[in-house]
């Protein structure tokens, strides 16, 4: 038998999808794709990074189109199906790649790890951040600008880049639109119960822990919770297990629906059941913009040239100055300068009933 290593099927260790679908073998498999060599990304990160970064694949795959496509995060759930091998970061994962030659490699992450593993896995070309006397370095003068704008807020503020012009620049490419890619399979058949002919608003209350400074009052959710439901919206409220019960909460005291939460594949199914979301900087903002749905994004702690909307949406922000910039808690408490009337209002512009 002539085995076809070099199918994009073709694992080594267990059968292959081909065979395990149609029991064919290599021999007379009529889904054969040769490639030729492999590329790297190395982007740890937050579900939400990672997300963001997926719009990097179309151009690969444009340019290197019979090349394997590997992928090394913290996170490889939510990776989607254009992602030849998903890599989780453990040590068979790190030893596996320290075994292969890339034909390019691409750190998008500066932190040590990740740079100490793009230093040490060999590749033809290599693009982003690498380790130089325990320090994070860039690679290649295209990625000098991202460095830059890490180590002083005076340049992050002044940036007018999206972070996707930032990382295409990096790779060498230009940004044309290109759009997130989520996981195929991520949505589900679950019967939400919503009610019929309502067009949906979800209110995705939390931020994480670690930069609380973006948090909205709870007042502030169950007034533009109440409002729009007056105004005949559905509204549903979204979030994690550290948001259940806050939003138990402020269901209670609005009259919202929350069903609970769930795991990333059916909180994506949530999402995807919005027509418009109001988020802060989260997981949830990066799903709503895979999903092409509208959204209001909050703003406070960011440069708001990094997000791309692609259109869908609104970045509103506190109307005062202050010195919250990229702290995790904010004295002045500047996200309240954000009312409830102002949200409501873009509401309806961007999602008007009739």
């Amino acid at each position: 038998m002539k085995l076809k290593k070099d199918c994009r099927y073709f694992r080594g260790d267990v059968p292959c999808k081909p065979h395990k679908i149609k029991g064919v073998h290599c021999d007379n498999c009529s889904d054969y794709l040769p490639t030729s060599g492999n590329i790297l990304i190395i982007k740890l990160g937050a579900i939400g990074d990672v997300i963001r970064t997926t719009p990097l694949l179309t151009k690969l795959k444009k340019e290197f189109p019979s090349t394997k496509i590997w992928w090394l995060t913290l996170t490889p759930e939510i990776l989607p199906d254009e992602v030849d091998r998903k890599l989780g970061f453990t040590l068979q994962s790190i030893i596996t790649l320290r075994a292969i030659k890339f034909n390019l490699l691409i750190n998008l992450d500066k932190d040590l790890e990740a740079c100490s593993l793009a230093k040490q896995i060999s590749a033809r070309k290599k693009r982003g951040f690498t380790l130089k006397n325990g320090i994070c370095e860039p690679i290649n003068s295209d990625a000098k600008g991202k460095f830059l704008t890490g180590l002083f807020d005076d340049l992050s503020k002044s940036n007018q880049k999206s972070y996707l012009e930032e990382i295409f620049e990096i790779c060498g490419y230009k940004f044309n639109g290109e759009k997130y890619i989520l996981p195929k399979n991520n949505l589900t058949d679950k019967n939400w119960n919503f009610a019929k002919n309502k067009k949906v608003i979800g209110l995705n209350t939390g931020c994480g822990g670690r930069w609380i400074s973006r948090l909205w009052s709870d007042a502030n959710w169950i007034t533009t919770a109440k409002e729009l439901q007056k105004l005949g919206y559905e509204v549903l409220l979204l979030g994690g297990e550290q948001e259940d019960l806050k939003n138990k909460n402020i269901a209670k005291k609005s009259g919202a629906k929350y069903f609970g939460n769930y795991n990333l594949q059916k909180f994506i199914s949530l999402v995807d059941k919005c027509d418009l979301v109001i988020t802060a900087v989260t997981m949830a903002m990066h799903i709503t913009i895979g999903l092409n749905k509208k959204i209001i994004l909050f703003n406070n702690i960011f440069n708001k040239n990094e997000f791309e909307l692609y259109g869908l949406g609104k970045i509103i922000e506190p109307n005062v100055k202050c010195d919250c910039y990229f702290s995790p808690s904010c004295k002045n408490n500047c996200m309240q300068h954000i009312t409830a009337k102002k949200v409501i209002d873009e509401v309806k512009n961007l999602l008007p009933k009739k």
